[in-house]
């Protein structure tokens, strides 16, 4: 088994790996969506089905509290390789029928036993720099999902090159993981009370961290869901000729987010992990206010404010999951965060499934506005939480 450092850099790179099955579908289909060969409701409805099935999946890891009960290395493994051959399938089946979004909802299902395993993982390595850690797992998440976009440029129309594509890249991702080490802080739990687990979920300090994370999470996945349709209008509306390009453009866009979450890990630990979720979600949430009137400036200013939106986005996504590991108690940080991850994941299934009613009612000029409403919600608790006496427990006492 790998040492600290050959883990960690495995854990990162196999979350990278499995986590390209969850935009796959999404990727794939958005030129369909250009097209109009498949509507904009069929589309959020394929990532909306991953995001139910994620919910299913973690809702059933925390009531048996499957994440703190099992070997998390097999779990991963176990849990890729059913994803892995849901996408698969897709091959068989395209994008328009019931089975879809049957296979979507499995390999939603099936990401519960990667995303937040492998934040649990990665967390058991560090006594210290938790932020940091975990950040660079969120920032291998970011990078993940985005790289269908990057397929999906390079094959063109060919849905089915992205889709297999991906499946490669988990597959390898279900196999490494089995080489990793455990870190020292992982705990095992013989026998799980779902009483205790309950119990935690209602004190104060997880209860704010939570309510941040749920208005970080109303923005995020709509954002990420999105912002390839808009791209493509945007740069419709800016430089036609370019609206080939529109893919790799929104690979740029998500894939920033990797370096956001770093920096802000960095960031969190060293200054705290309040100002930091506070200053990412005033940025993203202004981003997301002015990004639908930037097309008026040109090109240029669309994408500056996109990469930017890309980079604060996600940048404070980590911290949530951060605080958890450090305001619960730990036996029962994979259940925490299986459930923090549970209840954002329901809530960005009615945002992404609600964008294309926002749009057809406002256009994209205002459609994104809407999701600033989370960032603020979200400051408003982690300001809450910074009063909270717990808080010291943040970071090393950095709040």
């Amino acid at each position: 088994m790998l040492g600290k450092g050959g883990s960690v850099t495995l854990i990162v790179l196999c979350q990278v790996s499995a986590m390209t099955l969850w935009f796959s579908a999404t990727a794939a289909a958005s030129a369909l969506v250009a097209a109009g060969s498949l509507s904009g409701q069929q589309s959020a409805l394929l990532t909306g089905a991953v995001q139910l099935g994620f919910v299913a999946g973690t809702l059933g890891s925390a009531l048996l509290g499957i994440a703190d009960r099992f070997d998390p290395r097999r779990l991963f493994a176990i849990a890729t390789l059913i994803g892995t051959i849901a996408n698969l399938l897709l091959l068989s089946v395209g994008f328009d029928s019931t089975a879809t979004i049957v296979l979507r909802f499995v390999t939603g299902a099936a990401l519960a036993g990667v995303y937040p395993v492998g934040m649990k993982m990665a967390a058991a390595w560090t006594e210290r720099s938790v932020g940091l850690m975990i950040g660079t797992v969120v920032g291998a998440l970011t990078l993940g999902s985005s790289l269908p976009y990057l397929f999906n440029s390079i094959s063109g129309l060919e849905w089915r090159t992205t889709i297999l594509v991906s499946s490669c890249f988990a597959l390898v991702g279900a196999f490494a993981i089995l080489m990793t080490g455990i870190g020292p802080r992982l705990r095992v739990t013989a026998r799980f009370r779902a009483s205790e687990a309950i119990a935690e979920l209602r004190r104060r300090p997880v209860l704010l961290a939570n309510a941040g994370y749920l208005g970080h999470m109303w923005e995020l996945y709509a954002m990420w869901a999105w912002i390839g349709v808009f791209l493509k209008w945007a740069v419709d509306q800016t430089d036609p000729a370019l609206v080939g390009h529109a893919d790799a453009l929104t690979f740029l866009v998500i894939a920033s987010g990797a370096l956001g979450c770093v920096v802000a890990g960095l960031l969190a630990d060293r200054i705290g992990r309040t100002t930091v979720t506070i200053a990412a979600m005033a940025i993203s949430g202004s981003c997301a206010a002015v990004i639908g009137f930037a097309p008026v400036l040109g090109l240029f200013a669309v994408l500056a404010i996109a990469v930017i939106w890309g980079i604060s986005v996600v940048a404070d996504s980590a911290q949530f999951s951060a605080a958890i590991t450090e305001l619960a108690e730990p036996h029962l940080i994979g259940t925490m965060l299986t459930l923090q991850t549970c209840a954002g994941f329901l809530l960005t299934f009615l945002t992404i499934q609600g964008m294309p009613i926002v749009i057809k009612l406002l256009g994209w000029r205002y459609a994104f506005a809407v999701l600033a409403i989370g960032p603020i919600f979200g400051a408003a608790a982690m300001a809450w939480l910074r009063q909270d006496p717990d808080s010291r427990r943040l970071a090393g006492g950095h709040r």
